[in-house]
């Protein structure tokens, strides 16, 4: 099958051909998103049982200040007040919406408002998809986002954490370090310190494409090993990835990948100046980001709130790709940590 094509057993030639759409641009996806919504909330996966019973979910779409339309949703506990409130950035062609919905509605019945967005070009919002001409210009657009949010909830006093998985663990320390005094800590699942060396292409391969990235950024040129094979450990839902269908699939495209690289090599070198509270989560056997990078963030944090938890022979999706008894775990280690910490703050207060 080409790059980028996706095929789903037991659907009709017209979902076929939606799927088989070019997702270059936002309104292919969001077509997409909404022909298998109710596919999708039916698959057999631990996450989509999740209830969404006593919860209040918003969808929104607005305009950022870079005219960009951006998609966002927020999970809040509909009869409780909150413990605190939760940012989360998501992973390398991901999207807030799918796996994560669970994982949202996981949080937010524990008490916690849950607030995500796609970046631009990712899953819902406007964009070239998984396009990112500037990493550090995505960084701005997160936190312009999260600010409005932290804005609009001043008034309750209540903690703020970022959430980043796997590439979102790169956003949210950029965050961190753009504003190194604005949250309360950190979640870090599988962060994206460092891409593992065997996702990286052969520096004789890697320099050409540095080379001729500026005069192609788009191009989707970038070698890739199956993502899902190495992400997801559990058979069963690694065959449930596919319904992830606004999911960026093809080859990464050059400036992308660049721009990634570059992002992993200024945090390596900046792990030092890491000093919010953190909690560090990781698979040992993840083969897509590089677990010895997350126990020197560990070692190298300034904070001395600091914990990091390594799941001996887990891969690298660790809340969607395991087996139900290891999320579980996972689940409750991150509960655990902010109800430890929204407590804190509460005293404090």
């Amino acid at each position: 099958m080409p790059p980028g094509r996706v095929r789903i057993e037991g659907i009709s030639s017209e979902l076929q051909g939606i799927l088989d759409a070019n997702m270059d641009q936002a309104p292919a996806r969001r077509r997409a998103r909404e022909a298998f919504k109710g596919i999708q909330s039916r698959i057999d996966h631990c996450l989509m049982k999740v209830p969404v019973d006593g919860l209040k979910m918003e969808e929104s779409y607005d305009l950022n200040s870079n005219g960009i339309e951006i998609f966002s949703k927020s999970w809040l506990p509909d009869n409780s007040s909150l413990k605190g409130v939760i940012c989360y950035c998501h992973g390398y062609g991901d999207t807030c919406t799918f796996f994560f919905e669970g994982i949202a509605r996981k949080l937010a019945l524990s008490g916690y408002g849950v607030f995500a967005m796609d970046y631009p070009g990712f899953g819902l919002s406007e964009g070239l998809h998984a396009y990112i001409p500037s990493f550090d210009k995505l960084v701005d657009d997160v936190i312009e986002h999260f600010s409005k949010v932290k804005g609009n909830l001043k008034d309750q006093n209540l903690p703020s954490y970022l959430f980043g998985q796997s590439m979102g663990g790169a956003v949210a320390l950029k965050v961190h370090l753009k504003e190194p005094h604005a949250w309360d800590g950190a979640i870090l699942l599988a962060p994206m310190c460092k891409i593992a060396d065997d996702m990286v292409p052969p520096l004789v391969v890697k320099q050409f494409l540095i080379g001729i990235a500026n005069l192609l950024p788009k191009a989707k040129l970038v070698p890739q090993k199956d993502l899902a094979e190495l992400a997801f450990k559990d058979v069963q839902k690694r065959k449930m990835t596919p319904y992830n269908v606004i999911a960026y699939k093809d080859k990464p495209r050059l400036r992308t990948a660049l721009e990634m690289l570059r992002t992993t090599e200024d945090i390596e070198n900046r792990l030092e100046q890491v000093s919010l509270p953190l909690l560090i989560l990781h698979g040992e056997a993840d083969s897509v980001t590089d677990p010895s990078v997350s126990k020197a963030l560990y070692e190298k944090a300034s904070t001395s709130d600091k914990t990091i938890i390594l799941y001996q022979d887990a891969y690298h999706s660790l809340l969607e790709g395991e087996p139900d008894e290891m999320i579980f775990r996972v689940f409750k280690d991150i509960i655990s940590w902010l109800d430890e910490r929204s407590v804190r703050h509460t005293q404090r207060s």
